[in-house]
């Protein structure tokens, strides 16, 4: 009678990846990071700013653009500050991480220019989740263009502005 062949494993050793396996993922996610975590340099003809350092620019200004947005609400509808604060001071932060500055608060509506402001606060929110789902919309769009570190951001950045829709569409329900 003929012994069965001897295990491929040991006794006692777990089930799971081989070691060579897990070698070669890690070499193959280290050549992936090191692909794509190039920063761009190129820039176009005439020495004009890189579509990276463009795409900065524009989200900072975006950034800044929306930070005057939330300030313009929660000077004519102040019931709504303790709602957007957080929302507000998240917006300065992705401001500040694209490299644009401290937002400065817009002042306070004159009459003239109440005519172009909300209504009231459900059409106020509305119109800050428009405008946050407006960049969301273009952020994820740029992604594509940018090299790695600038589409993390990008990417996660867009994530925070989907998440504010939320908050400001669900919340208001």
């Amino acid at each position: 009678m003929p012994f069965p062949p001897p295990p491929r494993t040991p006794l006692g050793t777990p089930p799971g990846p081989r070691r060579r396996t897990l070698l070669a993922s890690a070499a193959g996610a280290a050549l992936l990071v090191g692909c794509t975590a190039e920063p761009d340099t190129t820039a176009t003809s005439a020495g004009s700013p890189s579509v990276a350092e463009r795409t900065r620019a524009r989200a900072a200004r975006d950034s800044t653009e929306l930070v005057q947005q939330y300030d313009a609400v929660i000077s004519a509808f102040p019931v709504l500050a303790d709602r957007l604060s957080e929302l507000r001071a998240e917006v300065v932060r992705h401001a500040k991480s694209f490299g644009g500055g401290e937002p400065t608060p817009t002042p306070t509506p004159t009459p003239t220019s109440a005519s172009a402001a909300p209504a009231n606060e459900r059409d106020a929110l509305a119109g800050l989740a428009a405008a946050e789902r407006t960049l969301v919309d273009l952020r994820t769009k740029a992604l594509l263009e940018v090299p790695g570190e600038l589409a993390r951001l990008l990417a996660s950045v867009a994530a925070a502005g989907a998440a504010h829709v939320y908050l400001l569409t669900e919340g208001a329900k």
